[in-house]
């Protein structure tokens, strides 16, 4: 089942623009994230925090020097869901899911990401 899935903030009148830059990029916006999902995983509800990722500098792989070293349980939570189902049959997506989200603080500690494994294919 393929998911489109948007974490996108609750408009708030309290919310700074500063929380909404995005780490990849320096935008500002509302979506937070976006994922592509084709597994068979419940989708998020309330209560659901996104995922923050983090790189540092000391443990970087030298054969990935850009890739993130570190995640923690994020300051964005979940507050409500809204499932779409296209109705055209060319639909990339079966469900599209917009999940909001509230800028929630919380101190969570960083947990080290698994080491990125290669697999070199032989010709």
């Amino acid at each position: 089942m393929s998911k489109y899935i948007i974490f996108k903030a609750e408009s708030a009148p309290s919310l700074k623009w500063e929380e909404m830059q995005l780490a990849h990029t320096g935008a500002f916006t509302f979506i937070l994230a976006e994922h592509y999902d084709s597994s068979n995983f419940p989708l998020p509800e309330p209560g659901y925090r996104l995922r923050e990722y983090h790189r540092l500098e000391q443990l970087v792989d030298k054969r990935f020097p850009a890739a993130s070293t570190h995640s923690r349980i994020g300051d964005w939570q979940v507050t409500r869901v809204e499932v779409y189902t296209p109705e055209l049959p060319t639909s990339d997506f079966e469900t599209i899911v917009i999940c909001y989200c509230q800028y929630a603080p919380v101190e969570t500690p960083l947990e080290p990401l698994p080491e990125i494994q290669v697999e070199y294919a032989m010709s």
